[in-house]
């Protein structure tokens, strides 16, 4: 049995990719296979795939941090052929084979079964950055956080980690301040829960080491001076979340939030969380997650569409999330 994939391959530093034919030989060792169903564009697909930076470490490699299906094998205990299961990061698009095909053979201990209220295509639209956005939620909720302590805000409020930060926590009683690049766009993040926009500007620029508070909580994608400008504006025993590199991998910050207002920087790992912890966030965000505000934030595309899409996320002109129908 054949079946589509979008392969990478390497030619020097140049990283390419197309859509081939593959077989069921072709896939990598794995004690559960799945019938993929969606997949999902990530801002660190579009680093792999475009290979700005090292993701995919071995090559040839079917891109693909994210998928979603059936399982049609399984000697995994307590998953079970015709579960509907999702699968995030691990090993994906770095040195296994991803999502970016109709087929897959991952590890069982990478799986995780759906909640019933989800479909393989609310799976995708939530993606990893919809279960990275839960996991900077929980982080919040950790320290502490809650609604009755302060406004949070969120930063690169139209990526896919932003758009459902926002629906979350206003959907949970938080006040949330989105802060964009894209203010004709407003009307988005206010439909999505928030009740003030920002512009990035004030934010992105070198600012003081510490200056008035304004936020009990953040939710940040950016880094470097955005996540410094976010800690210095942090009320005392805040909370910030960071899970990005938009900006930059850098943190021109002080020290002085930290000894000062007790505020707590929490890192957000997606990657290799462990499986208790994935439950829990795949868990809440199916008591949580308005389906309704995630359908607004969602477009689908086409396996062969992926490339093209990936200058588009670069240039900050992808709104929300990006469905990839692997079988379309």
């Amino acid at each position: 049995m054949t079946f589509k994939a979008l392969l990478a391959t390497q030619d020097g530093k140049t990283v390419s990719t197309r859509v081939v034919d593959m077989s069921e030989q072709d896939l990598m060792p794995g004690d559960v296979s799945i019938a993929v169903d969606y997949s999902t564009v990530n801002y660190k697909d579009a680093l792999a795939i475009s290979g700005r930076t090292d993701v995919i470490k071995t090559f040839p490699l079917i891109p693909g941090i994210d998928l979603a299906g059936t399982v049609e094998a399984s000697s995994y205990p307590g998953i079970a052929v015709g579960d509907r299961v999702v699968v995030n990061s691990w090993g994906l698009s770095q040195t296994h084979h991803g999502g970016y095909a109709q087929r897959a053979r991952v590890k069982g201990d990478w799986v995780v079964k759906l909640p019933e209220v989800f479909s393989t295509w609310d799976a995708m639209a939530i993606g990893t950055a919809g279960y990275t956005a839960m996991l900077s939620v929980l982080a919040l909720e950790h320290g502490g956080i809650t609604p009755d302590r302060g406004d949070i805000i969120v930063t690169g409020a139209n990526g896919g980690v932003g758009s459902i930060a926002i629906a979350l926590l206003s959907d949970l009683g938080y006040r949330v301040i989105a802060s964009t690049g894209r203010l004709q766009e407003s009307q988005y993040l206010r439909d999505l829960g928030a009740a003030e926009i920002l512009d990035r500007k004030t934010l992105s620029e070198a600012g003081a080491p510490i200056a008035r508070e304004r936020w009990a909580g953040a939710v940040d994608s950016v880094g470097s001076r955005t996540l410094a400008n976010l800690l210095a504006q942090t009320k005392y025993r805040g909370v910030v979340t960071a899970c990005g590199l938009a900006q930059g991998l850098d943190l021109p910050a002080s020290v002085l939030p930290f000894i000062l207002r007790n505020v707590t920087l929490a890192g957000i790992d997606s990657v290799n969380a462990p499986q208790h912890v994935r439950v829990e966030a795949w868990s809440r965000l199916a008591r949580d997650l308005d389906l309704a505000k995630l359908a607004r934030t969602t477009q689908v595309i086409g396996l062969a569409d992926v490339p093209a899409i990936v200058g588009r996320i670069f240039e900050g002109q992808v709104r929300g999330r990006t469905v990839v129908d692997v079988n379309a």
